[in-house]
């Protein structure tokens, strides 16, 4: 008998635990500490009105210090040119009086000792005015001292007629040049540079990145208020907002106006006090080679070439005004110089030493010295007359800084009280 053989069961799964049935449990909601959150950002805004506020006074403040030095530094700079023009001036003098030989011409005697005089005082009040001076003028001082003690050494000499006097007149005015100049160069050079860079002490772009960090700021904190509170504008930080934007339009006009004032400074009346001073310097040098060329009686060649280089930058640089009086005067040059190429020096040296009340050189002279006077005063006047809008308003926004700030406590405050 055949047994069929039972089919093997399948194997039951097995049991699912009730755990696995049961629903995930939901995430724990997430706690925010509002009260905290809301100290933090009012630490934060009140911080950027407080910095915005010191930042741009700072500038501000900058800006009015800066124009108080360029006002000093052009002072520096004309009292130097006056140094240069008047120690040019006296040598002029001197050599002309030179060539007359015996008593000199009681006024111009006078003028020169005024001239030396101007020069030693101003040295004196340089040396006060700018430390970083004091160096070479010391020197300087030293070298005017040399200058007119040979200058009275050749006066007595040549008073009693002895030839070596030209070699004193010679020697001095020589030494004043190859020693004096290059002082004179160096401290008229620095003193441009320091007024310049002084001139562009106004950061308008400065101003303008502050405001606009600032009210990125304030309005990142708005926002973030707004998706806590369902608040679109908050009141506090909406004052802080305009305040920063009032004071920073204002003040980046205020210091853009003052930086193109600056720089038509720079190309106007600053630059007529440096030109006229250029001028008045190179015109009596120019007046000394034409009397150290007689001087040295056919070896003035050099003299002659020196004279032409300084008509040059005479006519480059004084005032058109006043060049009618300085070509009278080089044709009266030309005139000497012809006189003295045609072996008639005794009547090149009677033309050049003259003496004329309505001489054209003195004339020109005297309308450079009030030229360089009136431009340096209207330049410093200019330089100090925008300060007191600078530091007043860098006084303000330190106090709008501080407003805003309070603004912003008192805005962020509020929603506090909402929370509450």
């Amino acid at each position: 008998m055949s047994q069929t053989a039972a089919a093997p069961q399948a194997a039951s799964p097995p049991p699912t635990p009730a755990a696995a049935l049961a629903p995930a449990p939901a995430p724990a909601p997430s706690y925010v500490d509002t009260p905290a959150l809301l100290n933090r950002w009012q630490l934060i805004g009140m911080s950027v009105a407080i910095v915005f506020g010191i930042l741009s006074a700072l500038v501000q403040f900058s800006s009015w210090n800066a124009d108080g030095r360029a006002a000093d530094d052009t002072d520096q700079l004309v009292r130097i040119q006056n140094i240069q023009s008047s120690l040019f001036r006296a040598d002029a003098l001197a050599t002309n009086a030179f060539l007359v030989g015996g008593l000199e011409n009681t006024e111009q005697r006078g003028e020169y000792n005024r001239e030396i005089k101007s020069v030693l005082s101003n040295i004196a009040a340089a040396a006060n005015a700018q430390p970083a001076d004091s160096h070479v003028l010391a020197d300087l001082n030293k070298l005017v001292d040399d200058y007119t003690t040979s200058i009275a050494q050749a006066r007595a000499i040549n008073r009693q007629g002895f030839p070596v006097g030209a070699a004193y007149q010679t020697l001095a005015s020589n030494k004043l040049r190859t020693e004096g100049v290059p002082m004179l160069t160096a401290l008229v050079k620095a003193n441009t540079d320091r007024a310049d860079s002084a001139m562009g002490g106004q950061h308008p772009f400065w101003l303008l990145f502050i405001g606009i960090a600032a009210l990125v700021g304030l309005f990142w904190l708005n926002r973030e208020l707004g998706r806590a509170f369902r608040r679109r504008i908050n009141k506090g930080l909406a004052f802080a907002a305009i305040v920063v934007l009032v004071v920073t339009l204002v003040s980046v006009a205020g210091a853009w106006i003052r930086a193109s004032a600056n720089d038509s400074l720079r190309s106007g009346k600053f630059h007529d006090a440096v030109a006229s001073a250029t001028a008045r310097t190179a015109a009596n040098d120019a007046k000394a080679n034409e009397s150290l060329r007689l001087i040295k009686r056919g070896s003035g060649a050099q003299n002659e070439a020196d004279w032409g280089k300084d008509a040059a930058l005479v006519e480059k640089n004084a005032p058109s005004r006043y060049l009618s009086d300085w070509h009278v005067y080089t044709a009266q040059h030309a005139q000497i110089v012809k006189l003295d190429d045609g072996n008639n020096w005794d009547g090149a040296v009677a033309l050049a030493t003259k003496v004329d009340k309505n001489d054209a050189f003195a004339k020109f002279d005297a309308h450079l010295a009030a030229e360089v006077d009136q431009a340096r005063t209207s330049a410093i006047d200019d330089l100090e007359s925008g300060r007191w809008l600078a530091v007043t308003l860098s006084a303000l926004t330190l106090l709008l800084g501080v407003a805003a700030a309070i603004g912003v406590a008192r805005g962020i405050g509020e929603r506090r009280r909402e929370f509450s």
